[in-house]
């Protein structure tokens, strides 16, 4: 039998295209209750749900209530449904999520995957061994977080959408801002050497610090458990940001 939350890690990890809930945004609604996509949920509706006028399909206003919505019509062109938002989106993580700003390529997916497990409080900062390129990214833009932010909430069937947070400089974050962050909360830094087991599941309210490919520094190490976070591993197997995220997550909360 396989350990517990190892089915959800692997769920976490596979390439995100199933969409589970169907977001809205405001703009869609051309009438109370009615709304008319044209974008890529209506290619998804058409060619992986196969819905047809008459069927019923899960969907939420973004920062907003769930429902379902009934499909009055559909064409190549448009997609009209009537739609009732009565229940509340999942409970958020008690969690602020720190993360070492991984390459692009890895940076899509651990995005994704912090959305869909419920981070709602994610910050990117720097370090030594973070490339200055990675800066750059189009990815950081809002277009870009937003794009497979929302990924992440079709997948898991989700509406709120994460605040994220960019800190380009080290020092002025981890002196001046993480003290506060860390104030009578569970403070980890995930970081194999030198720590204690990672504890058990609660719901305690949680910052974690995971740090890049390589890990951070001695000199950022210290500063870390300077600002209040203690050193946490999983063992010893040294893991990919995008496979220690939900892993550490898994591990950490009761979902």
């Amino acid at each position: 039998m396989p350990p517990p939350g190892c089915s959800m890690i692997a769920a976490h990890l596979s390439h995100v295209v199933a969409m589970n809930l169907i977001l809205l945004f405001e703009e869609d609604f051309t009438a109370p209750g009615q709304v008319h996509l044209h974008d890529r949920r209506l290619t998804h509706i058409r060619e992986v749900h196969r819905a047809n006028p008459g069927d019923r399909l899960k969907v939420g206003l973004l920062n907003g209530a769930m429902g379902s919505g009934q499909l009055l019509s559909l064409s190549e062109h448009e997609a009209v449904m009537r739609v009732e938002l009565d229940s509340a989106p999942p409970p958020p993580l008690p969690l602020t999520l720190i993360l070492a700003l991984p390459r692009p390529k890895m940076f899509k997916r651990t995005l994704a995957a912090a959305a869909s497990m419920g981070v709602k409080d994610l910050w990117l900062i720097n370090s030594y061994r973070v490339d200055k390129s990675y800066w750059g990214s189009p990815l950081l833009t809002d277009a870009g977080l937003r794009e497979h932010l929302l990924l992440g909430l079709e997948q898991a069937g989700d509406t709120r959408l994460p605040e994220v947070h960019l800190r380009k400089r080290f020092k002025p974050f981890v002196e001046d801002e993480l003290p506060d962050l860390c104030r009578d909360r569970r403070a980890l830094l995930a970081h194999p050497y030198n720590a204690e087991p990672c504890p058990s599941a609660s719901n305690e309210s949680t910052v974690l610090a995971i740090g890049p490919e390589g890990g951070f520094i001695p000199y950022e190490v210290e500063k870390l458990i300077e600002a209040g976070l203690k050193p946490v591993h999983l063992g010893p197997r040294i893991l990919r940001v995008e496979t220690a995220v939900p892993a550490l997550l898994s591990r950490l909360f009761a979902f």
